[in-house]
């Protein structure tokens, strides 16, 4: 009998790291969650309180977690501004959680995965511009570089790292009133990306078919980049 997998999935609470967390748990995974507000995804779920906009606190949160087979880091929010009304403040925020986070878990999960496991970032389609999102742009295109980097990395160990950069997506992000400068479009296929969606195309990359797929970035938009 094949071993149960675990992955620790941060930003569980809601939105898509929601949807991924409830995947893996479909697929048979244990999942453990880290994020600010608690929540219960039933048998094979286990909850963390996470502080993600502290990288530095991640280190001792993860060191208590069991080795996991994959890491994925979902965990985000966005603020707008055009140029020439942007907030140090707000860059700064996004850069913790966003690429922070992510440095500060992987540093600490990484080593202790097993060889062949996954990792998996989740970006922006925003990641190649977008008027009044550059300091959102600018966090997630580097998620890309240090995913790449990773991949790189990691690849003696058959360890694959990738990026999925959602579009306009159908969860409680949209509705912040941080990014109110900048209201959602519909992309060209007329509707919102159903989190659903990117969590299959995660499930997949980070399943058994996905160990000959790294360093790559995938695209999902609902057409908004045609």
């Amino acid at each position: 009998m094949t071993a149960t997998r675990h992955a620790i999935v941060t930003g569980c609470s809601s939105g898509i790291g929601k949807a991924i967390a409830e995947r893996l748990l479909a697929d048979g995974w244990t999942v453990t969650g880290l994020s600010r507000s608690e929540t219960s995804l039933g048998h094979g779920f286990r909850w963390l309180h996470a502080d993600l906009s502290n990288p530095s606190s991640l280190a001792e949160t993860a060191a208590g977690i069991d080795p996991a087979d994959a890491l994925v880091h979902a965990a985000g929010y966005q603020r707008t501004a055009l140029l020439g009304e942007l907030d140090p403040g707000a860059l700064a925020g996004m850069f913790a959680v966003h690429v922070g986070a992510a440095s500060a878990l992987a540093n600490e999960v990484v080593p202790r995965m097993p060889d062949g496991g996954r990792v998996l970032l989740i970006g922006s389609r925003t990641s190649t511009g977008a008027a009044g999102k550059s300091q959102y742009a600018a966090t997630k295109a580097a998620l890309m570089g240090m995913g790449r980097t990773w991949a790189q990395e990691l690849a003696p160990r058959g360890i694959t790292v990738n990026v999925l950069s959602p579009g306009p997506t159908d969860t409680p992000m949209l509705a912040d009133p941080g990014r109110a400068a900048t209201p959602p479009k519909l992309p060209a296929l007329g509707r919102l990306v159903d989190p659903e969606d990117v969590a299959a195309l995660a499930g997949f990359l980070l399943g058994p078919h996905g160990k000959s797929i790294t360093g790559q970035n995938y695209v999902i938009c609902g057409g908004a980049s045609l």
